[in-house]
């Protein structure tokens, strides 16, 4: 059974879609949170494939449209990560209050920038049963994004090697910028002069998404994730272009050593061979192989639930 929702939360009315499976009896439940930009509750259409998998699973899934998208009210370019993770804070206990549910099983699923808010939301409270980033950075956006611009000039090809450094060099030089709070018209100038591979890049922020950029740009989600006290799943693609996955996964591991890591807090990776960003293969025509019953397997077997 799929409808419409909505619940409010600091000052914004979320609308959602809530599916539960036909259990006859309370069922586990996660709250999808989508990616970068104006995502809305299918993010792009990533996510209903992902849901019908879930609910056939016997999980009920609550997604929702992000701030200023689709029928929520608010603005995401006004938001901070704080923000969004408040927002999935709320969606979990709207979804944890709903009686066909089970409270207490209810976890948070992140794709990419949604990856930081649900650990900024799990670090936060204490009752959060388990955590799913999938194609989450393990480091800040401005380190990731920097990996991004790398890797789509190099793909692109036509160009030497000194020039995707003077590229980087001037993506470098916006980021110091941003760290300094500059205008818009600072950061605007540093893109463009001297011209390089990045300047068409920056051409497509304009002044409301650089003050976005910079509030977000160095949110560091490891201290997220030394405190927390669920289990972790880390899924990624092996092709991710966006998301540099060998380092995000060896800074996921390094918190998951830490000292003061909760004992609750185990660390799951898996990564998919030939799989992108959304851990899709074909071009992106098709989840990885495997990919589905691996995250249902995961989530039920930390729910006690039994297909």
């Amino acid at each position: 059974m799929s409808e419409n929702v909505a619940f409010a939360n600091a000052g914004v009315v979320l609308a959602g879609s809530l599916t539960v499976p036909d259990r006859g009896a309370p069922v586990p439940g996660v709250v999808m949170v989508g990616g970068s930009g104006p995502s809305d509750r299918d993010n792009d259409a990533h996510f209903p494939e992902i849901r019908r998998h879930l609910v056939d699973a016997g999980i009920a899934v609550l997604s929702y449209d992000k701030r200023g998208v689709g029928e929520s009210s608010g603005d995401w370019l006004d938001a901070t990560i704080d923000d969004l993770a408040s927002d999935a804070a709320a969606a979990l206990d709207f979804l944890r209050a709903r009686p066909e549910v089970r409270g207490e099983a209810v976890g948070l699923f992140g794709h990419s920038e949604g990856g930081w808010v649900v650990l900024r939301a799990t670090a936060l409270r204490d009752d959060v049963p388990w955590v799913v980033t999938n194609g989450g950075p393990g480091m800040t956006p401005a380190a990731q994004d920097r990996y991004a611009l790398s890797t789509a000039l190099r793909r692109a090809g036509g160009i030497t090697e000194d020039e995707v450094e003077a590229a980087l060099a001037a993506y470098d030089r916006v980021i110091e910028a941003g760290r300094r709070d500059a205008e818009f018209a600072e950061a605007a100038r540093l893109a463009q002069d001297p011209p390089t591979a990045f300047t068409e890049h920056a051409a497509e922020v304009d002044e409301r998404w650089w003050r976005f950029l910079k509030r977000k740009q160095d949110h560091d989600p490891i201290p997220d994730v030394v405190r927390l006290r669920c289990p972790h799943l880390v899924v990624f693609g092996a092709d991710d272009e966006l998301v540099p996955v060998a380092e995000s996964i060896r800074l996921f591991t390094v918190a998951a050593c830490h000292g003061d890591r909760d004992r609750r807090a185990t660390l799951t990776v898996e990564v998919f061979p030939g799989a992108d960003h959304r851990v899709r293969t074909g071009g992106g025509a098709r989840l990885a192989p495997g990919y589905l019953d691996t995250l249902t397997r995961w989530i039920t077997d930390r729910t006690g639930l039994r297909a």
